[in-house]
């Protein structure tokens, strides 16, 4: 498989690329790519770009760029993951694999049983983190376009901004869909969401949500619903969701 890299910079054919001192690295060092091997490089701006290393240094590989391929993996659902944050291994597990499953945007939460407490300077160092994840996601799986991280938000705060938009149109476009396991809904009951429109997943933290949380979602909109007949995890339930929702509506 050849390897692929995103390159925060616009790209266009014919130029020669100098990769940053940490893909480098991961090129010459892991990867233990040479002189003259084939690589795929991406911008986030549609399609990749294919290329050769033209020099192999773990301080600066350069590339030369040889042609545009105008070729994209999106699924044609659209899907947010709002997820309350948890420790460390179990977030970084969870952006990752929905990334690989064609999460469109992913929206970090606190809520008040959230195991973790981020002050902002903390807070700003686990978002980079997290996107760092994503973008290693991307090259790793074959998306050309980078999922949307969005600011950590209180549960409160984010509801707030949904009830706002519901309150604005009359409904929310698309499903909003809360996990619980004494719903009754299930995901399969529900009719494909239109052309365009996202499906939201509202995911609690290990403690799950508290009732006031739950009643707070409801209120805004969201719909409880029962992923079969077992109690999941949070790191399962989202990853469980977006695979049964690539099955029913998207490119599964």
């Amino acid at each position: 498989m050849t390897a692929r890299f995103f390159h925060p910079a616009p790209i266009r054919n014919s130029e020669q690329i100098t990769l940053g001192s940490d893909t480098s690295h991961h090129a010459v060092q892991v990867l233990r790519l040479k002189q003259g091997d084939g690589v795929i490089l991406f911008d986030g701006t549609g399609g990749e770009f294919s290329g050769h290393l033209a020099q192999a240094s773990k301080s600066g590989c350069q590339v030369q760029i040889e042609s545009h391929l105008p070729v994209e993996r999106e699924s044609p659902l659209k899907i947010e993951l709002a997820q309350a944050i948890c420790i460390n291994e179990k977030m970084d597990w969870i952006i990752q694999k929905a990334v690989e499953q064609g999460v469109t945007r992913i929206q970090p939460l606190i809520t008040r049983r959230t195991l973790i407490r981020l002050d902002e300077e903390r807070a700003g160092k686990r978002w980079q983190h997290w996107h760092k994840i994503i973008i290693a996601a991307c090259e790793q799986c074959g998306r050309n376009t980078i999922p949307q991280l969005l600011p950590l938000l209180s549960l409160a705060h984010w509801l707030e901004q949904k009830l706002a938009r519901k309150q604005q149109h009359g409904s929310l476009a698309g499903h909003h869909i809360m996990f619980s396991p004494t719903a009754s809904q299930r995901l399969a009951k529900l009719s494909p969401p239109g052309s365009g429109e996202y499906v939201t997943f509202l995911t609690g933290p290990e403690g799950g949500f508290a009732g006031e949380e739950t009643d707070a979602a409801c209120y805004a909109g969201f719909i409880p619903v029962r992923l079969g007949s077992r109690i999941l995890r949070t790191e399962s339930a989202a990853l469980a969701a977006i695979a049964a929702a690539q099955t029913l509506w998207g490119d599964y």
